[in-house]
């Protein structure tokens, strides 16, 4: 009974750690740079192709790589093919603020960092606190997000 007990809980306890785990920063650092390695071996279209074909390399959990080009328009989602084309710049996120174009400016002006904005949690399905890490390399930017919570 006491065997029992110990699975039950060592159990409880892994699977409650898993489901409240926090993305943390240094997964969609790693994403992009990931993504930059490809891009070095293979060339842009290929990161692009593999990206829009859901390489499982580039997908992690709930932090995966895209691509947008430098003008804000979408080249590669690996789960929202019907965004690819589209330039969205002009579309709040929950709060209003036009994330899409601070990741732009920010690729433009710095090359690289953070943009914090509030976006829908697919896995929660509620408007979280999200982080995007943006690199600009050429005429496209690479870009990995992670969700904070409420």
């Amino acid at each position: 009974m006491k065997t029992l007990f110990r699975l039950m809980a060592m159990f409880l306890l892994l699977t409650s750690a898993s489901t409240f785990a926090a993305d943390v920063p240094e997964d969609a650092i790693a994403m992009v740079d990931k993504g930059l390695s490809y891009i070095e071996k293979n060339g842009k279209e290929n990161l692009i192709n593999e990206i829009k074909n859901k390489n499982p390399d580039f997908i992690k959990g709930d932090i995966y790589l895209y691509v947008r080009g430098i003008d804000g328009v979408i080249l590669a989602h690996p789960f929202n093919p019907k965004l690819v084309g589209k330039n969205m710049l002009e579309l709040p996120d929950a709060d209003g603020k036009l994330y899409r174009k601070d990741i732009v400016n920010l690729a433009k002006t710095k090359g690289k960092g953070w943009v914090d904005y509030r976006y829908n949690n697919p896995v929660s399905k509620e408007i979280e606190n999200k982080s995007t890490y943006v690199y600009r390399t050429g005429d496209i930017i690479l870009e990995a997000g992670i969700y904070k919570g409420k």
